[in-house]
């Protein structure tokens, strides 16, 4: 009976000493309350932070160009297998921050459905903001695209349709005439475009003339180049007797499965390999969305407007 009533009392020691020592940690003013909130948020913002350029983020998609594989409105979970990195922006205020890319687990490869930085408009060395982009990867680096009549070929072989696509065969229904596709002189067109060679590692482009200039002039400077024209190619004010160029990284072209009604790499060139981030999992909501300006709906306008069918979707 003793013993038992020394652990008692040792147990009533320990907890007395542990309200003690919690009590001194608990902020006894406004000040260190305000303090202690605000360690904890920062805490959760860093953290969401690291996950979110790390392994996984989220996506909304503010257009229809994928139809109907994804939908305008669906809320997307992405894996970030293709390009772990550091935090690239701030969440909730999407400012961008300097990054640095980590060592990327996978690869990747035609058909998958990627996320990526936007590189910029055909004429941009730089997007004028940072936005991040959904499309269908299509050809890989190496590889040749040519589109005949809508119908899309690589390296020679029809490409296989994804089985949710939107694809029209109308043979005059060009998206874009050829003022407005890449190469700036090629007279590409939305539905007839090619052939044209996804740029790899290494390959040399020659540019011969003013009109080869003027289509890879923007591709050569997003690869840190200054490039100019005097008769003979000039990078970084040395003129380059063989007027060739070795592309030092690896590209990919992005298609959306809507195709007749999508701004893809037909409009602004190759997806550089360290602008893909990985690839979406799953839909994990999702509401009817006609354009990205509906974002600005009421909450109970968008709650009426849940797609219910689409949640918990695969994306393939």
């Amino acid at each position: 009976m003793e013993n038992i009533k020394q652990v008692f009392k040792k147990y009533k020691e320990y907890r007395k000493k542990r309200k003690e020592k919690l009590d001194a940690k608990k902020p006894q003013n406004f000040k260190e309350s305000a303090i202690s909130l605000l360690k904890s948020l920062l805490f959760a913002l860093v953290f969401v932070m690291i996950i979110h350029g790390v392994l996984v983020g989220s996506f909304v998609v503010p257009t229809g160009s994928m139809e109907n594989t994804v939908l305008t409105g669906d809320f997307l979970l992405v894996h970030k297998l293709f390009g772990p990195s550091t935090p690239q922006l701030i969440p909730f205020f999407n400012i961008p921050l300097p990054y640095i890319l980590l060592p990327a687990p996978k690869e990747p490869k035609k058909g998958d459905v990627i996320v990526f930085v936007f590189p910029g408009n055909r004429e941009e060395i730089v997007a004028d903001e940072f936005t991040y982009y959904l499309k269908r990867c299509v050809a890989e680096p190496g590889d040749v695209l040519e589109i005949k009549d809508n119908v899309l070929y690589v390296n020679g072989e029809k490409y296989p349709i994804p089985p949710e696509s939107k694809i029209s065969y109308n043979k005059t229904n060009n998206l874009f005439e050829t003022n407005y596709t890449f190469p700036t002189t090629k007279p590409y067109t939305t539905t007839n475009y090619g052939p044209i060679k996804i740029p790899k590692k290494g390959d040399i482009l020659e540019i011969k003339n003013y009109e080869d200039y003027l289509d890879w002039r923007v591709f050569i400077e997003r690869e840190g180049h200054i490039v100019n024209w005097l008769g003979k190619l000039e990078i970084d004010n040395k003129i380059v007797a063989t007027n060739t160029y070795t592309v030092q990284e690896d590209y990919y072209f992005g298609m959306g499965d809507n195709r007749d009604h999508s701004l893809d790499s037909r409009m602004w060139g190759f997806i550089p390999r360290k602008h893909i981030l990985g690839s979406p999992i799953v839909c994990w909501f999702s509401w009817e969305m006609h354009d990205e300006y509906e974002q600005e709906r009421n909450i109970l306008d968008k709650i009426l407007n849940i797609r219910f069918s689409r949640m918990f979707r695969t994306i393939n």
